[in-house]
């Protein structure tokens, strides 16, 4: 505004000075006098003067004031973009911002949670197929067990997505999103497959009518089944620790109790069910039926746990001597070919064999050192050291040791997914990404990504543990809390009824059909 004002007042002066300095009499003349010339001549030519000097002096005035009043303006502009730099977006005359992006925070939390809920779903829905299978026959679920991999697929494709995620591919931000948005999507898909079905599965369980009673018989009886066996399993469990060292049964550890404690969390259901439908309440009983089925089935997995990890450490065991002998001959061979080095390593050999050759001979010496003592031994965990020692050094050639990864992975993964099942009320999604990239790698059937699954499957047990001590128990699981029934802990614990609800809410499966997400 300034330099407009200064603009405005010069160019008033160049318009009021001519008037000024001209009147009546001629201008004095500063040159050298100019030769003569005659009256008339000068007369005649006076017009014309006055019209150019006029002329000039309109000319230059409005030329200034021009000038000026572009500086001026742009002086103005300037000041006004440095006003707004200066100030916060959003201010007067800033364009209107861009609708923000979710947080990147939200979005990862919403994903995980769609991981949770979709697999809680998809195991509640197995365990209710095999009652259903129990009952009506193979044939008769065909469909609801194609829908189930349906399902399963599109949950393996979300859970490799986070696997990838969580190992940070894709970099850039924008991916990430879109990744995270992928993950959800499939869970939701993998709802649906089990939403399209939900309708004719419940019409062929017919809980809420005539097929209650049914339904009940087979649970009853798998209960007393399971109920028989628990004496049984908690008798090969203590000869386990007999024989083994504590490391090798630790996976189980405890399952025989939180077995028995589902089991009575079942009986207290299965009685309320049977009051239920002899009261002409179908919805209660079949909601009280469907409880009693989830626990049931997490007590055959504890127990089978058990006599799996049996076979597991005997098959184990029958391994080591040849699995030692396999793994010496691989350490013999690697040495003799070019790229291994006994010392320092010269051109063209690998320098890490310098390193891993030591090792896996101090590692094979320590288990056979192990072997001759008398002090019970982990199977297992010896078949995991002598395959990771020799590992990166082995050609392959040594079958035995292809074979002893097998077992070493197959049975942390087997561990890790029995934690999940019976736990899964309080999982996170990180384990269970871990386990299911374990799952993914053993089914494979290749044997260079055996370690990697062994490796992937522990992790899921640590963390899933963790996770574990952390979400405590909020129920004291008796009856003489007075709000909710014996067992109440464990089945919470273990996802069969919501921790919101525990009395009366749904449990998860094909009798929910709703979306995660």
């Amino acid at each position: 505004m300034a330099h407009a004002l200064v603009g405005g007042a010069a160019g008033v002066v160049w318009l009021v000075l001519p008037g000024m300095t001209s009147g009546a009499d001629a201008p004095v003349a500063i040159k050298e006098p100019a030769p003569a010339v005659s009256a008339v001549s000068a007369v005649s030519a006076l017009p014309a003067a006055e019209d150019e000097t006029s002329g000039a002096d309109l000319v230059l005035p409005l030329v200034a004031v021009g000038a000026v009043g572009v500086a001026a303006g742009y002086g103005y502009v300037r000041r006004v973009r440095r006003a707004r730099r200066r100030t916060t977006p959003g201010g007067v005359g800033s364009p209107p911002p861009r609708a923000a992006s979710p947080p990147l925070a939200g979005l990862d939390e919403r994903a995980c949670a769609a991981l949770v809920e979709a697999d809680d779903r998809l195991r509640a829905a197995r365990a209710e197929l095999g009652f259903a299978e129990a009952l009506f026959g193979p044939g008769a679920v065909t469909p609801f067990r194609r829908a189930t991999r349906d399902a399963e697929n599109e949950l393996a494709a979300a859970f490799r997505m986070r696997q990838r995620y969580d190992e940070g591919v894709p970099a850039e931000e924008a991916e990430r999103r879109h990744a995270l948005a992928g993950i959800v999507g499939r869970c939701v898909e993998a709802g649906r497959r089990l939403d399209a079905v939900a309708g004719d599965f419940d019409r062929l369980r017919g809980l809420e009518g005539q097929g209650v009673d049914a339904a009940l018989g087979v649970a009853e009886a798998r209960f007393r089944e399971l109920a028989g066996r628990t004496g049984a399993v908690d008798a090969v469990l203590a000869g386990l620790g007999a024989r083994y060292a504590p490391t090798a049964s630790a996976a189980v550890t405890g399952s025989v109790e939180q077995a028995k404690d589902r089991l009575l969390f079942a009986t207290v259901r299965l009685n309320q069910a049977r009051q239920a439908a002899d009261s002409g309440q179908p919805e209660r009983a079949a909601r009280q039926l469907r409880a009693a089925e989830g626990a049931v089935a997490q007590a055959a997995v504890l127990v089978e746990g058990v006599d799996r990890l049996a076979g597991e450490l005997r098959e184990a065991e029958g391994l080591v001597a040849a699995a030692l002998t396999g793994a010496e001959a691989e350490l013999a061979d690697a040495r003799g070919r070019p790229d291994a080095a006994e010392g320092a390593g010269g051109e063209g050999k690998d320098p890490g064999a310098a390193a891993r050759l030591p090792h896996a001979d101090a590692v094979l010496a320590a288990v056979r050192q192990e072997s001759t003592g008398r002090q019970p031994g982990d199977p297992i965990g010896v078949l995991r050291r002598i395959v990771r020692a020799t590992a990166p050094l082995a050609s392959g050639r040594a079958g035995v040791l292809a074979a002893a990864g097998l077992v070493v992975a197959r049975s942390s993964t087997a561990a890790a997914a029995d934690f999940v099942t019976t736990h899964r009320g309080a999982v996170s999604a990180t384990p269970r990404t871990r386990l299911a990239e374990a799952e993914r790698l053993l089914a494979a059937g290749d044997p260079t990504t055996r370690a990697q699954a062994d490796t992937l499957a522990l992790e899921a047990l640590e963390l899933s543990e963790r996770d574990v001590r952390a979400h405590g128990n909020p129920y004291t699981g008796s009856a003489g809390a007075g709000r909710t029934t014996a067992g109440t802990g464990g089945a919470v614990l273990g996802g069969v009824v919501p921790a919101d609800d525990p009395e009366n809410g749904p449990p998860a499966g094909f009798g929910r059909p709703t979306t995660p997400g």
